[in-house]
């Protein structure tokens, strides 16, 4: 029995999603936009965004700029660099935007996550601390007045 051609293309497409994914991962300080991403991989925009949402849950935007949050996130615990030169070293070219999708993630502005993760972090190894100060995806952190 031979498998249809729907369901090797659709391995196919996973493979490729699979390579949109580990470039957003590996170049997310880079000027990333979707339609590069699907040129890399000879899609068009919108198909890369429909079948990427199917297959991880969120949009390849969603996924980079939730990539670029928590990096922003372990370079405001280590404390040597203000919220704007993270927001330019993790690829935001806004600091309105970085600000505004930083504070949707993690809960509250950067430069108070910024004073809060050095106290609550202090003494704690930093794979630890990424591990449990990992931000929410999908605009479902609460915020800190509401709790």
């Amino acid at each position: 029995m031979t498998s249809s051609p729907v369901p090797a293309q659709r391995l196919r497409d996973l493979a490729l999603l699979r390579r949109v994914r580990d470039r957003i991962d590996r170049e997310y300080a880079e000027p990333l936009d979707v339609e590069a991403l699907a040129r890399g991989v000879h899609m068009s925009a919108g198909h890369l965004s429909r079948q990427f949402r199917l297959a991880y849950g969120e949009s390849p935007y969603s996924y980079l700029m939730t990539r670029r949050i928590e990096r922003a996130m372990a370079l405001l615990r280590r404390g040597d660099l203000s919220v704007t030169e993270v927001c330019f070293a993790v690829g935001c070219a806004s600091l309105g935007t970085f600000s505004t999708r930083f504070t949707e993630l993690v809960g509250m502005p950067p430069s108070t996550y910024r004073a809060e993760a050095a106290r609550a972090t202090a003494g704690v190894p930093a794979c630890v601390a990424k591990q449990v100060t990992r931000p929410v995806r999908n605009r479902e952190a609460t915020s800190r007045s509401r709790t």
